[in-house]
């Protein structure tokens, strides 16, 4: 064998050692930065619901780069994990990710984990990331989470995981699927929304009756009219009922007021403070308040609903759903 051909081999030989080298540093920096970002516990709290599972956004050496709200609610969402074989740059990652929002009736949330440490809700271009979670909500007023529902999100992180060379890990769906139900059937004895209805004598335009309820003091917030809290959150919203006036135009004839319990600010005169305000719109609309039956309100039932709606408050606060919340809007909604 020449100088030459045992050069040549040796160089391969060389070359062979740096590249496995090379793929064993490369992932031992990915294990690491996993480690790092998803520290392993004696027990899985979103499975057990126990607990609250904080983001390396509040802790991470580079925090700053990261979204700092962004945090998975392991009381009322599932997560599928996963884990890309190499660092995916942002504007790819947000492109993939970009029409995924729901499935079925269950919102989604996506939390891609940088390279940095620290989560992004929408990967930013000029970054890099090593893993993507896919959180969705267990249980909504749509009912609990379906295998159907389940199904297509698993659908959705195997193309993901496919697509950028990734392992995916996620809960038993058996288990899952029965703690969503279980959370379902919790939430549904705390759901309650309670009305009155503004009746008008004769029907009124939509804008006639809008400049009359900015007068009165409510506000716009999310396309609706509502009657804003100190904090900037409605304690209830206007809605209009119309009637076709023959001539292709619609007029009102009926205004319903709409405290959603669980979506609204606690307050132990929440239903009072919703009917003296009713009652001042239908003076000024030459209109009568009703309960939601129709029927008119008899004398000392706005003090028996306020104690009723403040114990559905309490029970609320007790489950860990305290009204106004976040956590609250994700389940009740």
């Amino acid at each position: 064998m020449s100088d030459l051909q045992i050069g040549l081999i040796s160089l391969g030989i060389v070359l062979i050692v740096v590249v496995l080298l090379f793929n064993w540093w490369q992932d031992w920096r990915v294990r690491r930065s996993m480690q790092k970002q998803f520290p392993e516990g004696e027990h899985d709290v979103l499975m057990n619901g126990a607990g609250t599972r904080k983001e390396p956004a509040l802790w991470a050496p580079k925090a700053a780069a990261a979204d700092e709200a962004v945090e998975i609610d392991p009381s009322c969402e599932a997560v599928i994990d996963i884990v890309f074989g190499h660092a995916v740059p942002g504007q790819e990652l947000s492109d993939a990710v970009r029409s995924i929002t729901r499935v079925g009736k269950k919102p989604v949330r996506v939390f891609a984990g940088s390279d940095q440490g620290g989560h992004r809700a929408v990967p930013q271009a000029g970054e890099h990331y090593i893993s993507l979670q896919l959180a969705v909500v267990i249980a909504n007023r749509s009912g609990a989470l379906t295998a159907i529902e389940w199904s297509h999100l698993w659908t959705l992180a195997q193309n993901l995981a496919e697509r950028f060379d990734g392992v995916i890990e996620a809960p038993d769906q058996e288990e899952l699927l029965a703690r969503a139900r279980d959370l379902d059937a919790r939430c549904a004895a705390m759901d309650a929304q309670v009305g009155l209805i503004v009746q008008l004598g004769t029907p009124k335009s939509h804008r006639q009756i809008a400049d009359i309820a900015t007068e009165v003091g409510f506000l716009e917030h999310d396309g609706q009219l509502a009657w804003m809290a100190e904090n900037g959150l409605p304690r209830f919203v206007m809605q209009f009922d119309t009637l076709a006036d023959g001539q292709g135009d619609e007029a009102v004839h009926r205004v319903d007021l709409v405290l959603d319990v669980p979506n609204s600010v606690p307050d132990d005169q929440a239903f009072s403070r919703m009917a003296a305000v009713g009652q001042d719109l239908a003076t000024r609309l030459g209109a009568h308040l009703l309960d939601d039956q129709g029927r008119g309100l008899p004398d000392g039932a706005t003090q028996t609903i306020d104690r009723q709606i403040s114990d559905m408050y309490d029970q609320l606060d007790q489950a860990g759903f305290l009204a106004g919340t976040e956590r609250a809007a994700r389940v009740f909604s």
